[in-house]
């Protein structure tokens, strides 16, 4: 990952290695279908200048790149670099951290580079880089071109639970509502690329839809007339590799995953100093960690790789589709907050819970989509 601007305090950046080995996962099917053929023509000739081989594991099925990085030995390789979609590196990232070495082995690089339809992560390091905004095979030509400079920094992972026990790691964003129905109701137009969404965007703005949940968070700075969070043994230190959160010494078993020291079990109340927002009726809930949601729409100009911020955005029900329509064209240039929209509220926050009322609606992490459940992270 390249360097937005000059680094801030804190910050730390590693060098890959000359000559170094890269490990390519790559999925065909993604986006247009032309991922391989794209890294072929525009990616593998950088590469190979650039003094880095390539070994190209192609996916033929979902939970194939799962099952490799997490049962594979990777110390023959310098990175680990994913050509597709941002599912597959959902799919690379949860599963290196089943790995009982998960703490080791999430140190070691990773690089994205655009093969999918949306492209929110590639798009959002093109975006730290100070480049322009491009898409398709320029945005293709400027990830490969920060892989070829070999610089790396760390990234925000953000730990979600499920009331039915799943513990997911994400690195992109969790949705509810309209946005979420977007991205899984346009999945059949995906050999469309990025139009997929905009026609996804009309058909759900035609059937709109108001969903019935709980929201609370813990914001990132105390609200005006909040208490401050308590500070205590459990507040969580980041030790500076890939946004991880140590757990207090010695409360964790080797190889155990990392606690999550913000939160309280889904079935108790949350705590008291966290906000819980008093409306409960939504059009779409989205917690997003990196600037963009797609490669057209820059929903969180604020973030940054590892920022340690979880930028939540609601929209509360009663918005027209005319407002709601207007809202997503201003994404497209980072604009939407200036619109000053009553129905949009957007607070950085460090943790989070949704508690849907009905099993109603799609959630998606990353883009995946998950069955409908309280959730929180």
């Amino acid at each position: 990952l390249s360097p937005p601007l000059p680094p801030r305090l804190g910050d730390s950046y590693g060098v890959l290695p000359r000559p170094c080995r890269a490990l390519v996962l790559l999925n065909p099917q993604s986006g247009a279908g032309r991922a391989l053929e794209d890294f072929q023509a525009v990616v593998q000739p950088m590469l190979a200048e650039a003094d880095i081989a390539t070994t190209v594991f192609i996916t033929e099925r979902p939970h194939h790149a799962h099952e490799k990085v997490r049962d594979e030995d990777l110390s023959q390789w310098d990175t680990l670099v994913v050509m597709a979609g941002d599912g597959l590196l959902y799919e690379v990232v949860n599963g290196l951290m089943e790995r009982p070495d998960w703490e080791d082995i999430m140190k070691k690089p990773l690089c994205i580079l655009p093969g999918g339809s949306g492209n929110a992560l590639a798009a959002s390091i093109n975006h730290y880089a100070g480049n322009d905004h491009v898409a398709k095979k320029k945005l293709l030509t400027n990830c490969a071109f920060i892989l070829c400079k070999g610089l790396h920094t760390q990234m925000d992972l953000v730990s979600l639970s499920t009331a039915s026990g799943k513990r997911l790691f994400s690195f992109l964003g969790f949705g509810w509502g309209f946005i979420s129905d977007v991205d899984i109701d346009s999945e059949k137009y995906r050999r469309l690329g990025n139009a997929r969404f905009t026609l996804g965007t009309l058909q759900c703005l035609a059937k709109l839809r108001v969903y019935q949940g709980r929201l609370s968070y813990l914001p990132a700075v105390p609200e005006q007339g909040t208490a401050p969070a308590p500070r205590d043994s459990h507040t969580p230190i980041t030790n500076g590799q890939a946004g991880r959160i140590l757990p207090p010494a010695g409360t964790e078993a080797a190889g155990a995953l990392p606690a999550d020291s913000l939160l309280v079990p889904l079935c108790q109340p949350v705590p008291t100093h966290w906000t819980v927002v008093p409306e409960e009726e939504f059009v779409t809930v989205y917690a997003i960690y990196q600037s963009h949601l797609g490669t057209n729409l820059l929903m969180a100009p604020a973030a940054r790789l590892h920022d340690g911020c979880i930028h939540l955005f609601y929209l509360k029900a009663g918005i027209s589709r005319v407002a709601l329509l207007k809202l997503f064209l201003a994404m497209a240039r980072g604009t939407h907050l200036d619109l000053n929209c009553p129905h949009l509220r957007y607070v950085p926050v460090r943790a989070f819970r949704l508690e849907p009322r009905a099993a109603a609606g799609i959630m998606t992490i990353d883009g995946e989509a998950l069955a409908c459940e309280p959730v929180q992270g």
